[in-house]
């Protein structure tokens, strides 16, 4: 790869590392506060009727997108993001009236000026603060049906029905924190860029060519190095899914914590989920970097769930605890 292209890897991955860190810094406060969204987190029938909502509100964005609702999605998205921006704030601020105002000038920040990195502050920010929620609301099993499912169906959405990559064409030219923009060049700018690529090569994981190209759009067998490009894109669930099981082992293992002080909540698998978590991210990016698009839940998911399962072995935890069954048995 190029220098701009380890650049924007870098980047990518720092933005995961923020998530996940946030994330397991949010699950203590998070559940003092009484943010736990279930009544019993253990039941896995929760991850199925999440699942529901998701593919739910897919196909509300695409209908959306169809009958030129564009502005109603961009609005819903920028009014999630300062909720979710609350919570954040909320928990690391006392001043009530303070967090209400940052998370505010969150939404009006993406509303008035979506650049690059406000968009990636935000999901950022979105990142931790659903990842923690979910992680204090799904138990072990219901994270691990969540995050298999989900793995599955991001294949099949991209690599069969590729709805996915329909989405991701109508969420990008709204400049919403629903994809994280990696820039590789300082001089990018997300507001000048006008999304003229080809929808097959636009997915989870893209590339994005240069708007100083003298093409209009680039083929899916573009002779072009992807790595050369200004910038490519990452949906941010590819970062919050993975993250679920990472918060969902720090808050519901059996594993003692590791005593990290800023990270109470560390644990051993938690941890190695993370690792599992970027070992995925790296096969990705190398995939990424040739041009294609590509479903991230399988290889980020999979990672997550590998490296937990190892953590929880290595802590001494019984496997038939560690995938929530002891319950059931």
């Amino acid at each position: 790869m190029t220098r701009r292209a380890y650049w924007g890897v870098a980047l990518a991955a720092l933005i995961f590392l923020v998530v996940q860190v946030g994330a397991l810094a949010l699950v203590p406060t998070f559940y003092e506060q009484g943010y736990q969204t279930v009544e019993d987190p253990t039941d896995p029938t929760n991850s199925l009727l999440y699942i529901g909502a998701i593919i739910g509100m897919t196909a509300f964005m695409l209908a959306a997108f169809k009958y030129d609702l564009d502005k109603v999605v961009r609005l819903i998205i920028v009014f999630t993001s300062g909720v979710l921006s609350w919570y954040v704030f909320a928990a690391v601020i006392p001043i009530e009236l303070v967090a209400v105002g940052l998370s505010a000038a969150v939404a009006l920040a993406l509303l008035v000026y979506p650049e690059w990195y406000v968009i990636d502050a935000a999901g950022a920010l979105m990142g931790a603060g659903a990842a923690g929620l979910f992680g204090i609301s799904f138990g072990l099993l219901p994270a691990l049906v969540l995050l298999s499912v989900l793995a599955i169906y991001d294949a099949i959405s991209v690599y069969k029905t590729k709805h996915m990559l329909d989405l991701a064409e109508g969420v990008m030219d709204l400049r919403i924190p629903v994809v994280l923009v990696i820039p590789t060049t300082l001089s990018y700018s997300l507001l000048d860029d006008d999304f003229a690529s080809d929808a097959n090569d636009i997915g989870d994981e893209e590339s994005e060519p240069s708007p100083d190209e003298d093409s209009e759009h680039t083929d899916s067998d573009d002779d072009s190095d992807p790595a050369d490009r200004d910038a490519f894109f990452i949906g941010l669930g590819d970062a919050v899914m993975p993250t679920v099981m990472v918060a969902s082992a720090a808050f519901f293992s059996e594993a003692s914590s590791l005593g990290v002080a800023v990270l109470p909540a560390l644990n051993l698998p938690a941890l190695l989920a993370m690792v599992g978590t970027f070992l995925g991210f790296a096969g990705l990016m190398w995939a990424v970097m040739k041009g294609r698009a590509h479903a991230g839940l399988p290889l980020l998911n999979g990672g997550a769930i590998g490296g937990y399962l190892l953590g929880s072995v290595l802590a001494g935890v019984p496997l038939v605890s560690a995938l929530g069954l002891a319950p059931y048995l």
